[in-house]
């Protein structure tokens, strides 16, 4: 009877230290400990991350934005009732032209991590060129549901806080290509703690 209890004690500190490290690793098991805090010239967005549905994919966001790799891009793309776009890095150069925006990226490709997740308003998805492990670093997130685009883009997370920012961009006039007239840009993208980012657990 003893030796049941130690073994049953043993197993129970062992689930709860691997618990623990994946908590630490903020992988597996639905943990999403950190998120991006998203300044832009409309206020500021908080985005949280799915990395047990799409691990390669929030690793490599958080890379870059760790790089600094988005600050300064512009919202490239708005379109009303559709999705916001950015992470072109071209955008920072005052001198591309706009007919050019949406053909950057940072030169390395992340595999299609498609899943059963639905396109809902403020989800976070990757976008991509027709090659469907062709996803770099540009991203969008959807105004409202988009069931067509389900199973077909990496769902990698969504908007936590700041919705409002997201539709105040939305709302911005455009010209033919979709382009904002008035230059949107993310300031600063900070990948910090949920508690960093004062939201409660």
């Amino acid at each position: 009877m003893n030796r049941k209890k130690i073994v049953l004690r043993g197993l129970a500190v062992g689930l709860l230290l691997i618990a623990a490290a994946l908590a630490i690793l903020g992988c597996g098991g639905g943990v999403k400990n950190e998120v991006a805090v998203m300044q832009t010239d409309k206020g500021t967005v908080i985005l949280g991350f799915y990395p047990e549905v799409a691990p390669k994919t929030v690793a490599r966001f958080k890379e870059l934005a760790r790089q600094g790799f988005y600050d300064g891009v512009l919202f490239h793309r708005v379109i009303p009732g559709f999705v916001v776009q950015s992470g072109d890095p071209k955008t920072k150069d005052p001198n591309t032209p706009p007919m050019e925006y949406g053909t950057g990226g940072s030169g390395q490709t992340i595999p299609a991590e498609f899943s059963e997740l639905k396109h809902k308003r403020g989800t976070l998805a990757m976008a991509r060129a027709q090659d469907p492990n062709s996803a770099d670093s540009q991203f969008y997130i959807a105004l409202e549901a988009q069931p067509h685009l389900d199973g077909k883009y990496t769902i990698f997370g969504e908007v936590l806080k700041g919705m409002d920012v997201i539709d105040r961009i939305a709302a911005v006039e455009t010209d033919a290509r979709d382009v904002p007239r008035e230059p949107i840009h993310i300031l600063s993208m900070k990948i910090v703690s949920r508690e960093e980012a004062g939201l409660s657990n």
